[in-house]
């Protein structure tokens, strides 16, 4: 799936959610168009009609245009009457009945993505408990997007090619230096891989994650004879941030586990890997090949 189109994913749904816990009748949105100083609104939750689908709504025009130029949240109780806003939209907004319009700019990195919008059909005043609701709706894809992006950059930067390039945690003395912190990036970006798959709604990015990461991990010449190794997942998410030098606190931070769950995770591993500490259990996995 490509990146607008988780992005439009997430934005549906939170569209949803943002109906659902304001109480707003109405909700649409949309993305802006990549390298345009404009959104197109794309996505809709109780609308009426089609006068505002496929609308394009340029930067500082109308409601979400402002949203768009400033970065922050807007909100009109009389859309076709407002002072505060330019008009260019009214005769759409007037077919769909709408009055009383706030407009959240989705914002990641410093650049607004996407705007969301609540609306009544009346013309009454939007509390500040609905404006809350609906920019915590707004974060909640921001964080989405923001954690593709990152994964995004991380696949680029795990390309294979670069994929087990290093030399393995044994390396003797000619492997050098740089080799050797060149395997520590190898290991950083397979922890951090690890780490963000669980938090991708979108599945073929979260597979290719995955994939990714097991390409990482991958020196068959180190594996151990005899019957391979498993892990669940969990138990080797776990074990990355146990090798990165996490402490069980730390890990289950970064993981939005429980301490107790990452250390029963922790034990299972080490129980699958005949190991009887933390350190041998992280040998163990990376001469099995299931860590970098």
């Amino acid at each position: 799936m490509a990146a607008d189109a988780a992005g439009t994913v997430e934005i549906r749904g939170a569209l949803a959610r943002l109906r659902r816990t304001t109480g707003l009748p109405v909700a649409f949105g949309g993305l802006v168009e990549p390298g345009r100083q404009r959104m197109r609104i794309s996505e809709f939750s109780g609308a009426a009609g089609l006068a505002l689908r496929g609308l394009a709504v340029t930067s500082g025009n109308g409601l979400g245009g402002k949203a768009v130029a400033l970065a922050r949240p807007c909100a009109v109780t009389d859309y076709s009457l407002s002072r505060q806003i330019s008009h260019e939209y009214d005769a759409a907004v007037a077919e769909e009945g709408l009055r009383s319009v706030l407009a959240i700019p989705v914002v990641v990195r410093r650049r607004v993505r996407g705007v969301l919008y609540g609306a009544l059909r009346t013309a009454q005043p939007l509390g500040d408990r609905t404006l809350t609701a609906a920019v915590q709706a707004a974060r909640d894809v921001e964080q989405a997007l923001l954690v593709g992006d990152e994964a995004r950059d991380l696949l680029t930067a795990a390309r294979p090619g670069t994929a087990g390039a290093g030399p393995g945690p044994d390396a003797g003395p000619g492997a050098g230096a740089g080799a050797g912190a060149a395997w520590e990036q190898v290991r950083e970006a397979h922890t951090a891989l690890r780490a963000l798959a669980p938090r991708i709604a979108d599945p073929a990015l979260r597979a290719e994650l995955l994939e990714v990461c097991g390409l990482l991990a991958s020196r068959p010449a180190e594996r151990a004879a005899g019957q391979p190794v498993a892990l669940a997942p969990r138990e080797l998410d776990v074990l990355a941030w146990v090798a990165s030098g996490a402490t069980n606190a730390a890990a289950a931070e970064r993981l939005g586990l429980r301490p107790e769950t990452v250390k029963g995770y922790l034990r299972s591993a080490m129980r699958r890997l005949g190991a009887r500490t933390r350190g041998e259990a992280v040998v163990a996995a990376r001469r099995a090949g299931l860590l970098p």
